[in-house]
Formats: structure tokens, sequence, C-alpha cells
């Protein structure tokens, strides 16, 4: 009985289906608020159904997993804070396309208002970028995002964004197995670009 108790247990896990989770699912599985939900920082690197492509893995870059903002001329810290921003959760879904990888980035995160009050709206800045890791990092590709969060009088707001369009070059040979996806607040996207300086008339 013994044997034929395991025997079906192989027999279940053989019949599981091993097709990877569209970025739809991995949203379901860890935003739709199960028990089994993985933290940000554990992110597995899952086969995507790119072929023989792998999706690399995501993660929060260190030192930007937050974003603090304080009263004018203050710091973000006790009274002064008026509110913070955290990611919790992702996602991430490849394609390829002639070359091209494209990459779809799905983040979870919260705005929670502090002492000195939150603004009615929140503009929440992240950044995306694949990068070959490895003794010294090489970016291949970046890109800024933004999401407006609405504060509430609960002074605690979720909030979801999907980066859909970060692309890069296919990685030559085995170079892909070292490339990860780092995700984090980056405040400086919220800065407008500087014009260029006129040049003067001669």
């Amino acid at each position: 009985m013994a044997v034929a108790a395991v025997a079906g247990g192989l027999a279940c896990l053989m019949a599981a289906p091993a097709t990877a989770q569209s970025l739809t699912d991995r949203f379901k599985s860890l935003f739709g608020g199960k028990s089994d939900e993985e933290p940000a920082t554990a992110a597995p690197a899952v086969p995507q159904d790119t072929g023989d492509l792998t999706c690399p893995p995501v993660t929060v870059r260190s030192g930007a997993s937050t974003y603090a903002v304080a009263a004018p001329g203050k710091q973000p810290v006790g009274n002064d804070l008026r509110f913070q921003a955290t990611i919790s959760k992702m996602a991430r879904e490849c394609s390829l396309n002639g070359g091209v990888i494209t990459a779809r980035i799905g983040i979870q995160g919260r705005v929670i208002a502090g002492p000195a009050g939150a603004p009615a709206s929140v503009q929440v800045p992240i950044r995306v970028a694949v990068v070959q890791g490895g003794v010294s990092e090489k970016t291949i590709a970046t890109k800024a995002y933004q999401t407006t969060v609405n504060m509430t009088e609960s002074g605690s707001e979720p909030f979801t964004l999907v980066a859909e369009d970060l692309s890069y070059p296919v990685p030559p040979g085995a170079a892909g197995d070292s490339y990860i996806f780092y995700i984090g607040f980056d405040p400086q996207a919220l800065k407008p670009e500087r014009p260029a300086p006129k040049r003067k008339k001669q």
C-alpha cells in the first residue's frame, strides 16, 4: 500500500502543468490577498513563456525601497514626515520579438501619511532597470515611471504600477544568466529636465 501511495503521489506531480505563469497569473497570486504572498525581496527567477529565453529575476535595489517626503525645508523624519511610500510585491513577464526582449514589470506598494500630513494626491516615482550583474554592474536599459496616488482620510493607500515598455537586446550567449531587473523609487524622475542653454549669437 505504501508503494502504491508513493506511486500515486508521483503521478500527481508529473501531471501538474509545467507552463510558466503569465503576468496576470502572477499578479493574482502576488496581489490577490492570499496568505502565501511572496515578499518583494524573495521574487524567484521563474522562466517565462519566451522559448529558450529566461526572464530575469526582479528585486528592489538596495537603498531605493522607500520614498519619504518631508515638509518644505525639513528632513523626512519624525513629525516633519509628510508621507512615505514602500514597495511590497512585484511580478514580471518577458516577450521576445526580432532579437529584442520587452519586459512588463508589475509593482505594488503603499503610501502612508506622516505626522506632517500628506497632500491630497501623491506622485510616486519609480525607476525600472535591467542590469548585467558581476564584479562591475552594467546597466543595459533603464526607464522612469510615475503613478498618482489619491490619499484619503485613512492615511494609507495602495498603489499598483505596470511598466510595460522596457526593451533591451537579447543578451549574447550565457550573459543573460547574470541579468536582473532592479526597481526602486527615484525622486529625480519628478524633476523636469533643464532646457539646454541657448547659444549666444555672434
